[in-house]
């Protein structure tokens, strides 16, 4: 390929990549008000090959009747194919676009947010990163969007101004303990002889590294393997490691020749709790007796230690043991194994207490940096008749007594929280977006038309986002479910808790243990009864 060729291929490649970059792929959105904006449809089809008449944009809301954008209707919304931008976007420009490409139908639900008057960011679209401390750290003001419109870029910490650059500001150095804090990108940029400026803001949150470990080889120092000869075996050697550790095999003779042996690549992960894994395989082909009580060692080393495990194949069949120590030992396989049982059945019967313990011991947290405002939102049946009113009394009254003055907890009940006189379906959705559990308080007559949109969202935000949990709680006995929608049933797990009336009012009593169990962990004390 000629080096003109490459350019152009690599320039293409690099094109497409930015492109797909800057589609928008959630169906939910949250942008802020006075600020340019897009939506951006991802096909696989260029638009130059899409007849213009079949790519139709058409919005609705509830205030508003649905109507078709077109190149030219707005002096702040613009239509480019598969592109909708606003320059800016305002708080009436809420509601729910589609873009609509022959029988094909792409939708968004948009929500605007106010900027904050006293911060340079705001809270609701505040993304929060987490760094090891003297990992690396890095900070990218680079928008792939409106990069070829920049102006200037600056970089603030803290609402502090600490870079500046026509171009791109970027910190890239190892992560410090000071280093943390919110960093809020400000790129100017102008459109139509007007100057824009498009925000976004990071939460840093620094923590202690994991350390450097010793390797660690999993298994016992000595492997016998039973084969039979003319067979393929596959050794496979998994140790603890840190990033830069090796494992490696060595099996060479002493005249220094190998056989049928064939060593595989190193392979590492990291698990979710920030341990490093790393594994190599060796291989064995056409197992003949020179491979036989030949001592195959796998090494795990770095620069402060070393940590050998052997494999040795024996031919299958062969009686390698005492009769007294197999005995010896399988009397002691069935007494740990009894005792791990026992052990495993007292964990299920006492899991609850065991992680609110677990949870009190340790003041863990989960909702220090999850960006969340409340941690659950309540869906109950607003109407207060004399036949349920005293589960309205429960949703608004007893959940509110218990889970906030008594344990802490934050919680989000529409009627008590919210203005009335706004957009209920938007700041149903928002709501939702800001809370870490949906609490549904379960009745016969809970699903009327004020309740459906809000179990529809939280289905939404559980089963697709990914970014809620469930919780339903039978207030009256319901012997048929099937009135909840059947996506219901798609979540993994979901408990009904049963509220039993006095045998439930005690603090710790099992319902408000199990509660307490799939709430969000917070460090809080406990009030007094």
């Amino acid at each position: 390929m000629h080096h003109r060729e490459w350019l152009l291929t690599l320039w293409v490649l690099l094109l497409i990549r930015s492109s797909e970059e800057a589609c928008t792929s959630r169906d939910f959105i949250t942008a802020l008000e006075g600020e340019p904006f897009y939506l951006k449809y991802c096909s696989s089809l260029p638009v130059h090959e899409t007849a213009p008449s079949t790519i139709r944009w058409v919005r609705s809301s509830k205030s508003h009747e649905p109507m078709e954008l077109k190149a030219g209707s707005s002096p702040r919304i613009t239509v480019h194919g598969y592109t909708l931008e606003f320059w800016p976007i305002e708080s009436d420009d809420e509601g729910n676009y589609s873009l609509k490409v022959g029988n094909d139908t792409k939708t968004w639900t948009l929500n605007v947010v106010r900027r904050n008057k006293t911060k340079c960011f705001t809270e609701e679209l505040v993304r929060s990163r987490l760094k090891e401390v003297e990992k690396v750290l890095d900070i990218d003001c680079e928008n792939s969007y409106y990069q070829h419109l920049v102006n200037q870029t600056s970089l603030y910490k803290n609402c502090e101004k600490i870079a500046e650059s026509n171009k791109n500001p970027l910190i890239r150095k190892d992560a410090e303990f000071t280093d943390q804090g919110y960093y809020t990108c400000v790129l100017s940029i102008h459109h139509n002889g007007k100057l824009f400026n498009v925000t976004h803001t990071y939460n840093v949150t620094i923590v202690k590294g994991l350390g450097a470990i010793s390797p660690a080889l999993l298994g016992p120092k000595r492997r016998y393997i039973e084969v039979e000869l003319g067979s393929e075996v596959e050794l496979n050697c998994t140790a603890l490691v840190n990033e830069d550790d090796q494992v490696y095999w060595v099996y060479q003779r002493d005249d220094g020749s190998t056989l049928n042996e064939h060593e595989g690549n190193l392979t590492k992960f990291l698990t979710s709790e920030g341990k490093w894994f790393a594994s190599r395989i060796l291989k064995i082909k056409n197992v003949i007796e020179k491979n036989l009580n030949f001592s195959y060692k796998c090494t795990a080393i770095n620069t402060a230690s070393t940590d050998i495990q052997n494999f040795i194949l024996i031919k299958q069949g062969r009686a390698d043991l005492p009769s007294h120590v197999f005995r010896r030992g399988i009397i002691t396989a069935i007494s740990v194994s009894a005792a791990v049982v026992c052990l495993t059945v007292l964990c299920v019967l006492y899991r609850v207490d065991l992680v609110l313990f677990y949870r009190n011991l340790t003041e863990r947290d989960e909702t220090l940096t999850d960006g969340k405002t409340y941690d659950a939102f309540v869906s109950y049946l607003k109407e207060c008749r004399p036949e349920n009113g005293e589960e309205h009394a429960f949703a608004v009254e007893t959940l509110p007594r218990v889970l906030e003055e008594h344990f802490g907890y934050k919680l989000c009940i529409f009627e008590r929280d919210v203005a009335p006189g706004g957009a209920v379906v938007d700041e149903i959705h928002s709501l939702i977006e800001k809370s870490r559990r949906l609490i549904i308080v379960l009745s016969k007559s809970y699903m009327s038309n004020e309740v459906r949109y809000e179990l529809e969202t939280g289905l939404h935000e559980a089963l697709v986002e990914r970014k809620i949990k469930i919780i339903l709680i039978e207030f009256t006995p319901v012997s048929d479910l099937a009135f909840l929608p059947q996506s219901l049933e798609l979540l993994k797990s979901h408990r009904v808790l049963k509220w039993k009336a006095e045998k439930s009012l005690s603090y710790n009593s099992r319902f408000w243990k199990n509660l307490l169990y799939l709430m969000p962990a917070k460090a809080v004390k406990p009030g007094r009864k």
